[in-house]
């Protein structure tokens, strides 16, 4: 089984295949950059964070087929790539696979968002972000972004508000607020955990970075950062324990 390692958890590349939707549909508003803000070509950004591996890569223009607007995929409850992964993963528990596929994705979000924000002082326009038609990768049909300066309000908007609240509204299968949100925070601490790595002259950045958006909004309570290298205790579980092999994750409450 292939993986990835984000932090001390070890994430199967569960971000290469999930999806799914929920009884009551809702409108999201994607928000653009803002047209009085000066937007600038990030290309070679997007490229230097591409080597720190893992979910910081995210293809960048080329070919248009074979992807999809990520919202189509909100809105039909990234139901393909569920399916997929619980046959992956010899499961009949659908919650199982979208808890997998969830953490994934805000996995893929978090990355390369906060290489961005906190390597170069931009954020990456992810209004047209795409999907893979079969996989979870990631694509910018553009490579554009604008500066910002770092705020926890910023990056909770673009990554929980404008993708994983979205994600969560098409989901048919129901699964605990507590839970999904304790996936984003353990896939952002593990994102940061990763970004350290890579990056260890950022340590003051990232470490204050994710302690605030820990306490941002939903996010707080989700769980505690318990060491300076980011270790984290989450308070809720992601089921990965309950496919076939599974075992618990580094974060798991368990």
């Amino acid at each position: 089984m292939a993986t990835d390692k984000i932090g001390s958890r070890m994430i199967t590349t569960v971000a290469e295949h999930v999806f799914d939707s929920s009884q009551t549909r809702r409108v999201w508003q994607y928000r653009s950059i803002s047209a009085d803000r000066k937007r600038m070509d990030i290309s070679a950004i997007l490229t230097e964070i591409s080597s720190y591996g893992g979910f910081f890569a995210l293809t960048v223009g080329g070919d248009a087929a074979g992807w999809h607007p990520v919202v189509q995929s909100y809105a039909d409850g990234y139901a393909d790539l569920i399916e997929a992964t619980v046959k992956r993963y010899r499961t009949t528990e659908l919650r199982v696979g979208t808890s997998l596929v969830h953490l994934g994705h805000a996995a893929r979000l978090w990355s390369p968002v906060l290489a961005c924000v906190l390597g170069h002082g931009v954020v990456p326009d992810l209004t047209e972000l795409q999907r893979a038609d079969h996989g979870a990768q990631l694509r910018l049909p553009e490579p554009v972004g604008e500066p910002v300066s770092p705020s926890p309000e910023l990056l909770y908007r673009m990554v929980v508000q404008d993708h994983m609240e979205p994600f969560a509204a098409g989901l048919r299968v129901t699964l605990a607020p507590g839970l999904l949100y304790g996936n984003i925070a353990s896939a952002l601490v593990g994102a940061s955990q990763a970004l350290l790595a890579a990056r260890p002259d950022l340590r003051r950045p990232i470490v204050e970075i994710t302690n605030d958006l820990l306490g941002t909004s939903c996010l707080a309570g989700s769980g505690v950062i318990t060491s300076d290298g980011l270790d984290f205790n989450r308070r809720s579980c992601c089921l990965f324990y309950r496919i076939p092999g599974g075992g618990k994750c580094g974060d798991c409450p368990l």
